[in-house]
């Protein structure tokens, strides 16, 4: 284990908070290679709909995941590269024009194009985590991805510019520290999803990312090998456990075990005359239905998010254009008939994301789609160690190891994206 190419990634989700400590072993930065040392989780008690809703519980959560992760890895990390999600999320499209200096164009001029279009203006309550190069235009020459090296005069850049609520950042980054640890950067979630689950071929034809969780479902949009579209639904699986709770009489906790145990999201899946026991009280004495209904209830409200997912991919322009269809991943994305559902809500092929390419070590413990976002998210982290951006750092773990120290509020961190979506 080499000791400074450790990365950790953090997926605190509104369900399950899960930690990843990885170890770099690849040099290239599009798909470097990781091996994963050690996965912690937790179950979630302080965000609402991806955002903080109480910093102690979060902190606490935050602790137990990434010290179950320490310990398995045998190794100790200060700092995470952290996922952050939620309807505060914003994107906007931003060009920007440099003059070419020299016979051909050099990466000074390229850098000096996207310098532009990035200093658009920011609102003083929001803050800028990605700006994404999307494509060039050299004279009057469209869609160039690489111009280094061409021969021209003006050279403009597209480029699309992610930012995020300066309050959500801020209470995030408060958690984490609160919990002795340092955030290295915040990267939006469904971007490192995608980076875990989606194949290139799949973002150069035209795919929509679908990460339905706990709290909310985040889309991306990828389309020409670049990302084209985000955009969240506020709603997700709590919202199907709250539709069994009231409609077969049961608590939260028991609808999250029936829904695990017997949940089928496309109700044509599920056997006629299948029947399940329900958990039940004095009052209401024993209980059986058929699975159908279950069914049935989680079909409906899951239809419903998949058609408001395509009601804002169609506004957006994009829904003509996936022509490596739909991958649904999160959380939910494991249980039966999701994709089944997708796959005819959308119109258009669909499969489950999970985990796998550029994995070793203990890459069988994350090969599900609740894994999507932290596996992407150390993912990303050996990216930018493989640029040589950031050098990773741990130390390894003894019994005589202290609790670590809280460290101070980071800076804001703006990351600049040239290769990675």
């Amino acid at each position: 284990m080499n000791l400074d190419r450790l990365v950790a990634g953090l997926d605190i989700g509104s369900a399950k908070t899960t930690a990843i400590i990885a170890e770099v072993v690849g040099d290239l930065p599009r798909h470097p290679s990781v091996n994963i040392l050690g996965v912690g989780q937790a179950r979630t008690t302080g965000m609402r709909r991806g955002v903080v809703a109480d910093i102690e519980e979060t902190m606490r959560c935050i602790n137990k995941a990434l010290a179950d992760a320490e310990q398995i890895a045998g190794a100790r990390v200060d700092s995470v590269f952290c996922g952050i999600a939620g309807e505060h999320v914003q994107a906007v499209t931003s060009k920007g024009i440099a003059s070419v200096t020299g016979a051909e164009i050099s990466r000074s001029d390229v850098e000096r194009a996207n310098a532009v279009a990035r200093a658009q203006p920011i609102a003083q309550d929001r803050e800028l985590i990605h700006a994404i190069p999307q494509e060039y235009t050299v004279d009057k020459n469209l869609g160039i991805r690489d111009p280094i090296g061409m021969i021209g005069t003006r050279l403009e850049t597209e480029m699309y510019l992610v930012t995020i609520g300066s309050s959500p950042a801020m209470n995030l980054r408060k958690s984490v520290e609160r919990a002795g640890y340092r955030v290295q950067e915040l990267v939006l979630e469904p971007l490192a999803a995608a980076l875990s689950v989606l194949t290139e071929d799949e973002k150069e034809l035209g795919v929509a990312l679908v990460e339905v969780g706990a709290g909310t479902t985040d889309l991306a949009v990828f389309h020409e090998g670049k990302i084209r579209h985000l955009g969240t639904i506020g709603y997700g699986g709590n919202n199907v456990s709250s539709d069994i709770v009231h409609g077969l009489g049961v608590t939260q906790t028991d609808a999250e075990r029936l829904k695990e145990a017997y949940g089928c999201a496309y109700e044509p899946m599920v056997q006629h005359g299948e029947i399940i026991r329900l958990p039940s009280t004095v009052a209401q004495g024993d209980r059986q239905i058929p699975r159908e209904l279950l069914a049935h209830i989680i079909h409906q409200r899951t239809s419903e998010i998949y058609e408001l997912a395509v009601r804002d991919i169609e506004e957006a322009g994009f829904l003509k254009r996936l022509a490596a269809g739909v991958v649904v991943t999160g959380g939910v994305g494991a249980m039966p008939g999701m994709a089944e559902l997708a796959s005819e809500v959308f119109g258009i092929g669909a499969r489950i994301g999970m985990p796998g390419e550029f994995l070793g070590g203990l890459a069988d413990s994350v090969q599900a789609p609740r894994y999507a976002t932290a596996v992407g998210l150390v993912q990303y982290a050996a990216g930018r160690v493989a640029q040589g951006a950031i050098s990773g750092k741990g130390k390894r773990l003894s019994m005589s190891d202290a609790a670590p120290t809280f460290a101070g509020l980071a800076g804001r961190v703006k990351t600049y994206l040239q290769d990675f979506f």
